[in-house]
């Protein structure tokens, strides 16, 4: 029964290797890598050639496929290798290329820029790319040159231990380094780019072109998702409707994925077989079904390349061109094995995708829903059968499939969404069902058709047509949101839960027979894995920033600094911060313009010093005297007399370990730091 399922773990066994490289402490060498994929890779060779039994020869080539995946990810990773941003650089003086708009962050609009000159840093140790936030009317198309002053710093590192790691990200994205800009960016003259990077910023202007135009026709009402869903382009999504959809479980259509590219590339197949079928002439000399195949190809790389190629179009637009070439190989378009394939593919393009939240929910999703249609029960069709009957019963066979379809996808996702996102949406299925027809038949042809005709000034009817199916999206997403419970945050588990349940999904999933549900419990680890007690006190990386927790309640002392790493991290541990905070904050904490001193009633007692300057000695005494725990972002405080007997923590433990979490110890306290955990890779600021 598992005979021809043996090919279906290369993948699974190629990823999982690219993941014990990602989840090492310390970079291996590349001789080291070298030497492994070699013997084991020669030792799956002897085994076959010796005739070794099936198992043996199996799980050989599987160790191969593992010790692969390292040596691909390792190889990614020199590739990828390239300067960031040094620490305390502090105001510079910027000039660079707009390359792109990037997403706008809570704090406003965003350039990602190709920097020619950084004052204070050397030509040659210049980042690739840095994003910077600009004012919201300082807004500047792909291909601009600009010169501006502003705040850069190194990517952020993880906002507490074990958390996501965006470092990394950036250092695969090539982007060295983020900033502020302190005066709105100056348009000026720059010597002439590479031919790639001019490339690069002519599509990525096309793209800002067409956003705008599409924003302009689509209206005030719909524009923001209208363009975010046809070039990625974010600028107009407003925070309320981005978090209805959040709340509703349809932020998924906001990412351009799988599921744009499976209803683009599946209309334009559809309506080219269609055209050939009517046309008698076509129809008897051209294949159909490989001409539409061609064509819906085409129509997904072309929506790739529009929506700026992130990261989750591409995986999806390769999945969909396996699904395409495998049509036009007179093969199965929808079948494990092009699953295995498309991952295959992905993982040794970009074997960091594997760490990437996006990719594990889309193939996880993926793979279940072709486990569902290999289970799903083949009707036989009635011959003569009254219409208004088989109209009743393909309806029915519809919606049962449509809700069967939101079910799996929604459960095969979930451990993913607890585990990166800390959220279970308890009404995503219902919101997905309803949405479904809106995005098959009226949201993205409408937008399909508007972005075509937009360029020439008649968008306007695809659009408008288009506006009606996202407003009732919209419309659905907050009825949903405002339902009770329509969120629960759920603390992280343990980071090996996570491998143990995409473990069990893919035994659910690929293993034939009764057995398979045996992975059913596997599946579940994320849900019922014990999780460790939340920490007493938080510490935002550098010390700029601290939360005290209480119960379920975590109250953050500088209510506006580090606002998404705190948010980040009360999601991760499961903790809510009230909404009376600043009246708690108040009663809590005498504040100044450089620090927080407790003012008593809350336990443990915090003392924060978040000056960029050191205190002077006359400070040290009431920092320390009434405080157990002291966190100074500058000087030393055990040096200080007063702080004796405290726990003290200053700029060197900051400098090193970054972001921190104290847990109560006995009557002491036990410390663990984030940096540390990452190890010395080249994305890790103990690497820079």
């Amino acid at each position: 029964m598992q005979r021809d399922r043996g090919r279906l773990w290369a993948p699974v066994a190629f990823g999982g290797g690219s993941a014990v490289y990602f989840a090492l402490a310390d970079e291996p060498s590349g001789l080291g890598v070298g030497v492994l994929v070699a013997v084991l890779v020669c030792a799956a060779f002897i085994a076959r050639a010796v005739g070794a039994p099936r198992m043996v020869t199996g799980a050989a080539m599987l160790l191969a496929l593992a010790a692969c995946g390292v040596g691909a990810a390792k190889l990614r990773s020199e590739a990828m290798r390239a300067p960031f941003v040094p620490p305390g650089l502090g105001a510079v003086r910027l000039e660079g290329f707009v390359v792109d708009v990037a997403p706008p962050s809570a704090s406003g609009a965003r350039l990602l820029l190709a920097p020619v000159r950084i004052s204070g840093v050397d030509p040659g140790a210049l980042p690739r790319r840095v994003r910077v936030t600009i004012p919201a009317d300082a807004v500047l198309g792909p291909g601009a040159g600009v010169r501006m002053t502003a705040l850069l710093n190194p990517p952020p590192s993880k906002a507490a231990p074990g958390a996501y790691d965006f470092a990394r990200d950036g250092y695969f994205r090539g982007v060295g380094g983020a900033g502020l800009a302190l005066k709105p960016p100056v348009v000026m003259a720059l010597p002439e780019p590479p031919w790639r990077l001019r490339l690069l910023m002519e599509v990525n202007a096309l793209r800002w072109s067409l956003s705008r135009q599409i924003a302009a026709q689509a209206g005030p009402q719909a524009a923001g998702l209208a363009v975010a869903m046809t070039t990625g382009h974010e600028a107009w999504l407003s925070e309320e409707q981005e978090a209805a959809l959040r709340d509703a479980g349809l932020a998924h259509i906001i990412s351009i994925s799988g599921l744009h590219m499976a209803i683009v590339g599946g209309a334009v197949f559809f309506a080219v077989r269609l055209l050939v079928a009517i046309w008698p002439w076509a129809a008897l000399r051209v294949s159909g079904k490989k001409l539409a195949a061609a064509a819906g190809l085409t129509a997904v790389v072309v929506y790739a390349v529009v929506s700026g190629w992130p990261p989750a179009a591409e995986r999806a637009a390769l999945t969909a061109a396996v699904a395409f070439i495998a049509i036009l190989a007179d093969r199965r378009a929808l079948s494990f094995e092009n699953l295995a394939l498309a991952a295959l593919v992905v993982t040794a393009i970009q074997p960091e995708a594997v760490m990437q939240p996006g990719f594990q929910m889309s193939f996880a999703a993926t793979t279940a829903l072709i486990a569902l249609a290999e289970g799903w029960p083949r009707r036989s069709r009635a011959f003569a059968l009254p219409w208004g009957i088989r109209l009743v019963q393909d309806a029915g066979v519809w919606l049962g499939a449509a809700a069967a379809v939101s079910l799996v996808a929604g459960l095969a996702t979930e451990p993913f969404a607890i585990q990166h996102f800390n959220r279970i949406t308890l009404y995503g299925v219902f919101a997905n069902l309803l949405t479904e027809p809106l995005s098959t038949l009226m949201i993205m042809p409408g937008l399909a058709l508007g972005a075509v005709a937009a360029p020439f000034g008649g968008g306007g009817p695809f659009l408008a047509f288009a506006g009606w199916g996202l407003e009732a999206m919209t419309a659905i997403a907050r009825l949903f949101a405002g339902w009770p419970h329509a969120v629960l945050v759920v603390p992280s588990a343990p980071e090996p839960a996570l491998a143990v349940s995409f473990l069990g999904l893919l035994f659910v999933c690929l293993w034939r027979g009764r057995l398979r549900w045996l992975g059913l419990p596997l599946f579940a680890a994320v849900a019922l894995w014990p999780r460790p007690p939340a920490p007493a006190v938080w510490i935002a990386p550098g010390g700029v920033n601290a939360a005290v927790v209480r119960g379920s309640d975590a109250l953050v002392i500088r209510g506006g600094s580090q606002r998404f790493a705190a948010e980040l991290w009360t999601r991760r541990r499961g903790l809510i911060e009230p909404a009376d905070s600043p009246a708690r904050r108040e009663a809590a904490y005498r504040c100044d313009r450089f620090s927080c001193i407790p003012a008593g009633g809350l336990e443990p007692r915090v003392a924060l010093w978040w000056g960029r300057r050191a205190p002077g000695p006359e400070r040290w005494p009431d920092l320390c005297r009434s405080a157990d725990i002291v966190i100074a972002r500058s000087g030393d405080p055990s040096a200080a007399p007063a702080c004796q007997g405290r726990l003290v923590l200053g700029e060197r433990d900051f400098a090193w370990g970054r972001a921190a979490e104290i847990h109560r110890d006995g009557a002491g306290w036990r410390i663990a730091w984030a940096e540390p955990l990452n190890g010395r890779r080249p994305w890790s600021h103990r690497d820079q």
